[in-house]
């Protein structure tokens, strides 16, 4: 009987020596490899296929994942969970609205699931220049340490870093975390302004204002 192998895509860069194994941010497993046989890639996929379905699980159950805009999914604001509604209406214009009771709803004249994305992105972007830039300046008050500039964008791996000019950029899909887990992020990139490394006197500074940053570390680990 033949063995089912999983889906994947399939990147062929002759600059590499070995074969790579990721999923991307729709949890899509990835192979990026020099030019092989289809022998080959079938030999890694059994021989990683305990990986894949233990790592493929774990995405699963992360919180924040992207939308895939096919019903019956949730958005994550301040760490609570929302359900996603789709309304067609008359008017041309897709909207997003929010409420704490009913969640978040879609309103399309036309399913444009790009459309759809931009918008969760507004809405996330919006709310983080809403929020984050009162957190940061009662931190960096408490801290003694001010950036040079405070600005947010989407990242996929990142939620912010600290320039060594101290401009701090945020990642906006922040909004997603519970406020404990943000005001981390916050004293973690302040702290990157007197230490631009992660040794001893950084952490000492991080849990000198946040003594219980680790278990945030954890909270994070929750999160895409």
């Amino acid at each position: 009987m033949a063995l089912l192998l999983p889906e994947y895509i399939h990147i062929i860069n002759p600059k590499l020596k070995y074969i790579y194994l990721s999923f991307d941010a729709q949890g899509r497993l990835v192979i990026k490899s020099p030019k092989v046989s289809q022998r080959e890639i079938e030999k890694v996929l059994l021989k990683k296929a305990a990986w894949i379905s233990k790592s493929r699980q774990k995405l699963l159950e992360k919180k924040g994942k992207p939308l895939q805009f096919t019903g019956d999914e949730t958005l994550y604001f301040l760490g609570d969970g929302y359900p996603v509604h789709y309304e067609q209406w008359s008017k041309k214009k897709s909207f997003l609205r929010f409420d704490k009771h009913q969640g978040f709803t879609l309103s399309y004249f036309e399913f444009d699931a790009g459309r759809f994305e931009a918008l969760v992105n507004r809405f996330y972007k919006d709310k983080a220049q809403q929020m984050i830039p009162e957190l940061v300046q009662r931190y960096a008050d408490t801290m003694q340490l001010t950036p040079s500039k405070v600005s947010f964008r989407k990242a996929r791996s990142r939620w912010g870093s600290c320039s060594n000019t101290n401009a701090i950029s945020f990642n906006y899909y922040m909004m997603k975390l519970p406020m404990a887990a943000i005001e981390y992020i916050i004293v973690h990139e302040l702290a990157h302004i007197r230490h631009k490394h992660h040794q001893r006197a950084f952490w000492d500074l991080v849990s000198l204002h946040l003594p219980d940053y680790k278990q945030q570390q954890n909270e994070l680990k929750n999160y895409l």
